[in-house]
């Protein structure tokens, strides 16, 4: 099979052409194949609390979500991601119609943009950027229009001028990400405030990934963006229970926004999966009520893993950018001497049995992400130290 019809035409969707099988999947195939450890995919190799995976058993035997849940979430879930903003951000927002559970953050971001952009619309996007940006801008037809965070003092950060030369007549939409997936850098109080004071100018609307809001470190502080004057009216925000709680495999997501935008995202939403993880949804209503010594101590410890895993990179040669979110290290790869990020990371298994993803795939200006590569540190502190000695072997 060429995957191509007699016509020529391929089978597959030309918005969707350029992405093919996504670089999660390349590469966790690769670390089976070599049994090398996978430091790619950002999955725990722990699962979370036990009495939040007792509280998924206790729903599928109380019969509670085995069948179709609610379209918006199951009630008490709703009213979970309601009190958790209030209690953390002082955002409110009415359980019934500005909250909606998606099937992961994923959907979440497909949903929302297919639901807002019409062909032609401008997004931005920082980049290097989730992967699942593109394609769900493709898919609804949209332009994406990059901005592009660099490394400077030990970080990547925004260009303020960059971002507001970006902005056309056709800009519909601010994709932002913070903390920010694959760089780690959360963005400071400051720079959300500017970036609220333009999209209000512009009249945009904004989809803001906030899935590892409960990750960051060394004095940093997440700000919803919605907390800005004139921002809740346009923003929708975009959580998820994987992240936070350790079960990625649970797909339970949420969004929260004014009704209209709600309405919206939940009209795309309601024909892609219809509804979700049905029993998962009330195990993570009970998580999001958990006292905050657990997440302060799930914060304290993914940062002891950063920890590990950073100086285990930095002796094994590589340039390290610490990370103030997240749970992922974007390297420079050019003190090894190398500036490919795909070949370092494709020969990696090999030469060390570590699996790590190349920063390039997140770019549309591939050269400026080619000699960076990401690794996860929310594994084991014991895997974190053997891969950290396996590199640094096979320098």
């Amino acid at each position: 099979m060429t995957g191509m019809t007699s016509s020529e035409r391929p089978f597959l969707n030309r918005r969707l052409a350029e992405f093919g099988t996504t670089i999660f999947a390349e590469m966790s195939a690769l670390a089976v194949s070599t049994g090398s450890i996978n430091l790619g995919q950002g999955f725990p190799d722990t699962d979370g609390p036990q009495e939040i995976r007792e509280a998924a058993v206790r729903a599928l035997r109380d019969g509670r979500g085995n069948q179709y849940p609610p379209g918006p979430g199951v009630p008490e879930l709703r009213a979970a991601v309601s009190a958790h903003q209030e209690r953390r951000y002082a955002l409110s927002y009415d359980p019934d119609t500005e909250v909606l559970v998606t099937a992961g953050a994923t959907e979440a971001i497909a949903a929302a943009l297919l639901a807002l952009l019409e062909p032609g619309d401008e997004v931005i996007a920082f980049e290097p950027y989730y992967d699942s940006y593109a394609a769900c801008i493709a898919m609804a037809g949209g332009t994406r229009v990059p901005v592009t965070l660099r490394p400077h003092e030990g970080s990547f950060r925004l260009d303020l001028d960059e971002l507001r030369d970006a902005v056309t007549d056709r800009t519909r939409l601010l994709l932002v990400n913070t903390p920010h997936n694959p760089t780690g850098t959360v963005l400071t109080r400051e720079e959300l405030a500017e970036i609220a004071k333009l999209a209000v100018e512009r009249d945009l609307l904004v989809v803001t990934d906030e899935v590892y809001e409960h990750l960051v470190f060394d004095g940093a502080e997440h700000v919803p963006l919605a907390s800005f004057p004139g921002m809740r009216e346009r923003t929708v925000t975009i959580g998820s229970s994987g992240k936070t709680f350790s079960f990625t495999g649970w797909k339970v997501g949420w969004v929260t926004a004014p009704p209209a935008l709600v309405g919206a995202v939940r009209s795309a939403k309601q024909f892609l999966t219809y509804v979700a993880s049905g029993p998962f949804q009330y195990a993570v209503a009970e998580a999001l009520a958990l006292p905050d010594a657990y997440f302060e101590a799930f914060r304290a410890d993914m940062l002891a893993k950063r920890d590990v895993l950073a100086a285990g990179l930095a002796e094994a040669g590589f340039e390290v950018f610490r990370p103030q979110g997240t749970y992922f290290i974007t390297t420079d790869i050019r003190p090894l001497g190398e500036s490919d990020g795909f070949a370092f990371c494709r020969a990696l298994p090999e030469r060390a049995g570590v699996v790590a993803i190349p920063n390039a795939v997140f770019y549309d200006h591939r050269e400026a992400g080619a000699p960076f590569v990401r690794f996860a540190f929310c594994k084991q502190t014991q895997v974190l130290e053997e891969a950290a000695k396996r590199l640094k072997a096979a320098r």
